[in-house]
């Protein structure tokens, strides 16, 4: 099997595992990953990016709540085009529009933010960091992008347990995770910090 196809199937097991759930569990398991908000160092006015949840996806938005109270700016990706996202600022009673795979986002008229921690979702990953995202590749051009910039964001990995796989079949454009925040904690990985 190439990498290609593997991710696929190391994909669609990992999506299989956190689908069977309980969906009460998943709600309790989020809940229980806002209380870790005090983990991630966050400082009044740093701009932190989450994501709207989708199917059965962590929901980040207690986390966020629960950062946006210790004086974060929030942000939400938004989709441009099939190979771009940005990340436009979220405040409360602006306008949301819908962006696609069941997911919104704020509105074009949102600021557009430079995330200074970025909490990512993924469907598979593994114990070195590797993730496997979705296959449209958003998160690492976003990341490329950033980086070449000279903006160098930190980057936390949010799922559940269940996600986790043997190994993630690495490629170059691949990029590295340093941790990982499931309903077990906040974990670093060993390129982590």
């Amino acid at each position: 099997m190439n990498p290609r196809e593997l991710k696929k199937a190391l994909r669609e097991e990992a999506l299989a595992r956190r689908d069977g759930l309980d969906p009460q569990w998943r709600i309790e398991a989020s809940l229980r990953m806002a209380e870790a908000a005090e983990l991630l160092g966050v400082e009044p006015g740093m701009v932190v990016s989450g994501f709207w949840p989708m199917r059965s996806e962590v929901d980040v938005r207690p986390l966020m709540f629960a950062l946006s109270e210790r004086g974060a700016r929030l942000c939400l990706p938004a989709i441009l085009d099939k190979q771009t996202i940005v990340f436009r600022e979220l405040v409360r009673g602006a306008e949301m529009v819908d962006m696609g795979f069941g997911t919104y986002g704020p509105g074009p008229d949102a600021a557009v933010l430079d995330p200074d921690l970025m909490l990512i979702p993924l469907a598979a990953f593994d114990d070195r960091g590797h993730r496997i995202g979705y296959g449209a590749g958003y998160y690492d051009r976003a990341i490329d992008k950033m980086k070449a910039s000279g903006r160098d964001p930190r980057l936390v990995a949010i799922a559940f347990d269940c996600q986790e796989v043997t190994r993630v079949p690495d490629q170059d454009h691949d990029v590295q995770l340093p941790q990982i925040l499931t309903e077990s904690g906040l974990r670093p990985f060993p390129n982590g910090l």
